[in-house]
């Protein structure tokens, strides 16, 4: 005996979506196409330490653009750790105003890293995405956390 219900029928199946046809008719479906090369405003939506594919420890950003006709796509960079690597990470988390006793400690100070704005460079070399973090900006009618790098923290 199969424990397979021959009646089964998805919990959905007697749903009336009828009300939707006609703006499901004039809907455009979004595009999910890469934001193109250029300069950007973005805040930092998320940011997590991960593990690439060869199992290097990286951070994976989360960048919302914040202004200009891509307002509300996304950029995604991944910073991989390694030895090589790890002079333009330290330059990145100098970039967004994390410092840090010990390298280790960012693990903990990740949430320090949410809601800063930065001016980015995205850069498409052949099939590679490379993300620049330009400078730390302030956006006019902003109260985010975001500030100069005049040390002035108002």
């Amino acid at each position: 005996m199969s424990d397979y219900d021959d009646s089964f029928e998805p919990a959905g199946s007697h749903v009336d979506l009828s009300d939707f046809d006609d703006d499901f008719s004039s809907a455009e479906a979004p595009s999910f196409d890469e934001v193109p090369d250029g300069k950007y405003q973005v805040r930092i939506d998320a940011v997590r330490l991960d593990r690439s594919q060869r199992d290097d420890p990286m951070i994976k950003w989360d960048l919302l653009v914040i202004a200009g006709p891509h307002q509300g796509r996304h950029i995604f960079k991944n910073s991989v750790i390694t030895p090589a690597a790890l002079p333009y990470v330290k330059g990145d988390l100098k970039t967004v105003g994390l410092q840090l006793a010990k390298f280790s400690d960012l693990s903990g100070r990740l949430e320090d890293l949410l809601n800063i704005n930065l001016e980015i460079t995205k850069r498409t070399r052949g099939d590679y995405t490379n993300v620049y973090f330009n400078k730390r900006i302030q956006i006019a009618g902003d109260d985010s956390r975001s500030h100069s790098d005049d040390g002035v923290p108002f």
